[in-house]
């Protein structure tokens, strides 16, 4: 019957031209997740700028603004998003391609994973996995190019832009800041490098994030790991100029394409006062790979066990070569004390009073009051403890980046953790108690889209919405120049391993508008963007 009454309408047509357009039904309404306006004005205008733009192609766009730590359970914890703006911070140990790659390899799309979008294409992982064993740096090169121009190509996200790093410090009280790429002068060096001006010893910080959490096997972000990593020692730690330190290791050396020995540093104690062993190594690694933590898993991928040699001797036997993993796992993986957290069997559901905050570090941790304070102690018995000239590191936590300024106007605080906003850039700049310091960032900011449900599993509509994205009025407006539109996920900042051939998404509404109708994408007579038929 209903064949029969679809030829009678095509005939019809035909005879008396008759229009036979048929709708698969309007797009549902496109929730954009972002922070509240208080914790990043850039991300939450953003929003509204996209929704407009979206708007004026027939879509229903709704801006939904959330607490940081609310949207990262929704992102990662629940993928439970229609498209999410959310960042991934430049630290150093990030310019190497491995992370930023990662986060598209559909190995990471489990719950928790770095690739809450879902996004997966054979190819783009067959290149991840080339270029990771890949020693020839050249060849490697070549691999690392060509995935970025994949995912260019299939936009399961969009680069919104990159965003400099502009902070200040309190000239009047502290001394002897070292920037590094990505991170400004808020990075792991910061104890060592770091000298008092007046009396006080005691560095005080403001910020308007926290973290997600501090439980090591849990944190996903880079307020939690910023923190941690400041009272967790690793074997390797990357200097300012980007180059591997030995750490708590005191050698490191490849044996063969397969093992890497690693000679542990004597001397080395927990906070508790326990020692540091090689049990403690390689009770970390296996127990980060047991537990399968998703956020480190691009990490111990390659790693297929360590063995103890001697008291102060381990070979890491990997399961292939791999030619970034002295650089990048080993300066990632946080040493756990095996006494306190051998007999925990499921690290994700400690309560925040349950987790182990014993470390190696040259910190110790003393306080974190939620939403308001946290605070470390200098570890007097660290083996560079010498070359630590403060006693502590306060952290304030303001509700807002405002707060934070004001009190680095008024003097409470004497650094910020983040970046200042494009506003108050000039006015810091006119304080003389005020240093203001800048760096690129090699990091960005991105907006997700969940691959699994319509619209955007259709790669022609992410292609025609990926023209319709103000990238350049971000930059000019919203940055106040003070950044770059984004394009691919391995920054142009990094420039040895940046595509600078990746496919460009020019704002063009009426291009965009023109891709979708090519697509079978069509407005009805109310103005709204159905689907294909």
């Amino acid at each position: 019957m209903r064949k029969n009454l679809r030829v009678l309408t095509l005939i019809l047509a035909l005879i008396f031209g008759v229009s036979t357009m048929a709708f698969a039904g309007p797009i549902p309404e496109i929730t954009i997740l972002t922070t509240t306006e208080a914790y990043d004005p850039i991300r939450y205008e953003a929003a509204f700028l996209i929704k407009e733009a979206w708007e004026k192609l027939g879509l229903r766009v709704n801006v939904q603004p959330l607490e940081f730590s609310t949207l990262i359970q929704r992102f990662y914890n629940e993928q439970n998003f229609d498209i999410a703006i959310v960042g991934w911070s430049g630290r150093v140990e990030r310019l190497d391609p491995q992370h930023f790659l990662g986060t598209l390899h559909s190995e990471q799309t489990d719950v928790g994973g770095n690739n809450p979008g879902g996004y997966f294409n054979p190819t783009f992982d067959d290149l991840f996995e080339k270029q990771a064993v890949e020693f020839d740096v050249n060849k490697r090169r070549e691999l690392v190019l060509e995935a970025q121009a994949i995912a260019m190509v299939e936009q399961p996200l969009s680069i919104l832009f990159y965003r400099d790093e502009v902070v200040a410090y309190n000239n009047t009280t502290f001394k002897g800041f070292v920037p590094m790429a990505g991170e400004a002068i808020y990075n792991e060096w910061l104890p060592f490098t770091v000298e008092p001006v007046g009396t006080s010893r005691t560095l005080t910080i403001g910020t308007s994030q926290e973290p997600d959490n501090i439980n090591p096997l849990d944190s996903t972000t880079v307020w939690g790991w910023k923190f941690m990593r400041l009272y967790y020692d690793k074997l390797v730690r990357l200097s300012p100029d980007i180059e591997p330190v030995p750490w708590a290791a005191r050698s490191i050396d490849p044996i063969d394409d397969l093992t890497i020995e690693v000679v542990l540093r004597s001397g080395m104690t927990f906070h508790d006062g326990k020692p540091v062993t090689v049990e403690d190594i390689k009770f970390t690694y296996e127990y980060f790979m047991e537990k399968d933590f998703a956020y480190f898993r691009p990490f111990y991928r390659p790693l297929d066990r360590v063995d103890i040699i001697d008291s102060n001797t381990l070979h890491f036997i990997l399961k292939e070569p791999v030619a970034n993993f002295i650089t990048v796992t080993m300066s990632q993986i946080p040493i756990l004390p095996k006494h306190l957290w051998e007999n925990i069997h499921d690290p994700s559901q400690l309560s925040p009073d349950e987790v182990p905050t014993i470390g190696s570090g040259p910190m110790k941790f003393d306080r974190y009051d939620r939403g308001e304070y946290k605070r470390l102690v200098k570890f007097e018995d660290h083996f560079r403890a010498r070359e630590i000239d403060i006693d502590a590191i306060d952290y304030i936590i303001y509700a807002d980046t405002e707060g934070v300024f004001t009190g680095m106007i008024t003097q409470q605080v004497d650094m910020t953790a983040w970046r200042m906003e494009p506003a108050q850039i000039g006015l810091a700049e006119q304080e003389t108690h005020l240093s203001v310091v800048s760096v690129p960032d090699f990091g960005y900011y991105h907006m997700t889209y969940n691959l699994r449900t319509p619209p955007f599993d259709d790669i022609k509509f992410r292609q025609a919405i990926a023209h319709a994205i103000p990238k350049r009025t971000f930059v000019d407006v919203l940055l106040d120049g003070r950044g770059e539109p984004g394009t691919s996920v391995i920054a142009p900042v990094n420039t040895f391993w940046h595509n600078y051939e990746v496919r460009i998404y020019e704002y063009n509404l009426d291009l965009a508008m023109g891709l979708l109708r090519q697509a079978g994408y069509q407005l009805d007579s109310s103005g709204r963007l159905n689907f294909p038929e």
